[in-house]
């Protein structure tokens, strides 16, 4: 019983991210220009999010500083939340939902990226953290789940909004790390040009 259960969460997890691939590719890909506009023009990319959104964000900003395939030079990316005494001061001046915005004013710039990890979009400090960066002249990149929630409609035409269309938070986990991988493959060719296969 839990062997079929198990597979049957391997099954669910292929179905989704086969299903849906052409329908996301689309804003994957916008995404990754959107970075690459971001790094070209010299601009850095923050990222945010909570719990295990919140890890795949340091996950992203260790591809990004530390390449995932092809050898290239270091990107500039940073995780926010990942300062402990940086949260609790933030935190101690009242407003716990203000921290990832609060690091977004103080090293966020016109021109940067601030890329959101979201499982439903509904998250306080993630919408703060949105506004700020918004208020900064920085593009927001959203990657959510269960259709986007607050996030989701408080993106401006130049932000792009990668919503993966399921309920259940562990399925939109998994494809977020994913797109992670598409995005960060996307950034080298365009960087780099295509990989010559070894013969």
């Amino acid at each position: 019983m839990l062997a079929q259960r198990i597979q049957q969460q391997f099954i669910d997890s292929a179905d989704l991210q086969y299903q849906w691939a052409e329908a996301l590719a689309g804003a994957v890909a916008e995404a990754a220009q959107s970075l690459l506009a971001c790094i070209t023009g010299g601009g850095k990319i923050l990222i945010c999010g909570n719990g295990a959104s919140g890890a795949l964000a340091q996950y992203l900003a260790a591809l990004l500083v530390g390449g995932l395939e092809r050898p290239r030079p270091e990107l500039p990316a940073f995780a926010l939340g990942t300062d402990a005494a940086t949260l609790t001061a933030v935190a101690r001046r009242g407003e716990y939902a203000d921290a990832f915005a609060a690091q977004v004013r103080a090293l966020g710039s016109a021109g940067d990226v601030l890329l959101i990890l979201s499982s439903n979009g509904r998250a306080s400090n993630l919408l703060r953290a949105a506004q700020a960066a918004h208020e900064r002249e920085m593009s927001v990149i959203a990657l959510t789940g269960a259709g986007g929630g607050d996030l989701g409609m408080m993106l401006r035409e130049t932000d792009v909004h990668v919503c993966v269309p399921h309920e259940r938070t562990p399925r939109i986990h998994e494809a977020h790390q994913l797109v992670l991988h598409c995005l960060c493959d996307g950034l080298d060719l365009q960087l780099l040009g295509e990989q010559e296969s070894a013969g």
